[in-house]
């Protein structure tokens, strides 16, 4: 009797425990990028409270993953470093009957090359990375990598260049006239010897963009577009270019993890955010774009026609977004980081 009732009072608190489960979500995304209104709306029609996890960096997230007992349900790395999670086994492969709103992802978005056919991934965000300068502070071409990598007068002290390796790296490359993911000695020298000389010229390697700019302690930024519409909103003299010599291009995408222990509260987040006036949320909330049709009534005024957001055709011509490179690569990248890092 006794053993029958200990295993009666198991039963009971595996139910109980999986009955708490199925009302918590955990998502592990990057930071001050997901609108806590949208969580409370979530949270109100579905009764599954959303817990959200920040991180800095891809690298960061992959190896939290790749490490387990995360306790995780949900990622949202970028594009070039989803391949790897899919790779590796961490993220699931998605049934797409469980996903009535995945017809909802932007025609552009649907059948992208680091996730054919949105098999494991729906979109979060989109942008680019480029160079936020205060015009008073600076008023010749923004347009061009060479206002970190050959520091104009003005500006020596005053730019900040943020810590994306795989951003700066290939924004110096391209600079050069080489390829993503180089392995190409002569440049790469080049790209090494140019960053070690300008990085005196820069008054630091951070985050933080939005407040910095907006109260002109920096006087210009290599940052992201979201983050430079937010301050010019604040800060009108802020003005946001794209190096003509080239510029990264990214989508973050949700994914839901191996060992996610609510999977199906997943499938009902990832299918929430593809309403069009859920994702617009997400959007009003870090200002960058997000995939979905049919979202762009519900964005904020300030958002709809912003040259941050919408990049102007010609300009589009040098975005590239970032691929996830060989191991070669990868290893020369690091090794310029880590000597620009000392």
């Amino acid at each position: 009797m006794k053993k029958l009732l200990g295993t009666v009072a198991l039963l009971c608190a595996t139910a109980s425990f999986a009955a708490a489960n199925d009302k918590e979500l955990q998502l592990y995304n990057w930071g001050d990028y997901t609108n806590p209104e949208l969580l409370k709306k979530f949270e109100a029609e579905t009764g599954i409270k959303v817990t959200v996890t920040d991180y800095d960096a891809n690298d960061t997230a992959l190896a939290k993953i790749r490490a387990g007992g995360h306790g995780f349900d949900m990622v949202v790395p970028s594009a070039n470093y989803l391949p790897i999670f899919v790779e590796e086994g961490l993220v699931i492969d998605l049934d797409h009957s469980k996903l009535s709103n995945i017809g909802n992802i932007a025609p552009e978005w649907q059948d992208v090359e680091w996730d054919p056919g949105r098999k494991n991934s729906v979109p979060w965000q989109w942008g680019s990375t480029g160079i936020m300068v205060n015009k008073t502070v600076y008023d010749g071409d923004i347009n061009t990598s060479a206002l970190w990598l050959d520091v104009p007068d003005e500006l020596k002290g005053k730019i900040n260049v943020t810590p994306e390796m795989n951003d700066i790296v290939n924004m110096a490359v391209w600079y050069f006239g080489g390829e993503t993911c180089s392995e190409d000695p002569v440049v790469l020298k080049q790209v090494r010897d140019a960053l070690i000389a300008a990085k005196p010229d820069w008054i630091a390697m951070d985050y933080g963009a939005t407040e910095k700019m907006s109260s002109n302690d920096w006087g210009a930024t290599v940052y992201w577009n979201g983050a430079a519409l937010r301050s010019r909103i604040n800060n009108p003299d802020v003005h946001f270019g794209y190096p003509k010599e080239g510029f990264p291009l990214f989508m973050d995408s949700v994914a839901i993890l191996s060992d996610a222990k609510n999977p199906e509260g997943a499938y009902n987040f990832l299918n929430f955010i593809m309403e069009p006036e859920n994702a617009a949320l997400i959007s009003a909330y870090a200002k960058y774009a997000n995939g979905i049709t049919g979202s762009e009534p519900f964005l904020p005024e300030e958002m709809k026609g912003a040259p941050e957001i919408e990049i102007p055709a010609e300009a589009m011509k040098a975005g590239h977004f970032l691929q996830t490179c060989s191991p070669k690569a990868q290893e020369y990248m690091t090794a310029i980081w880590t000597e620009l890092m000392k």
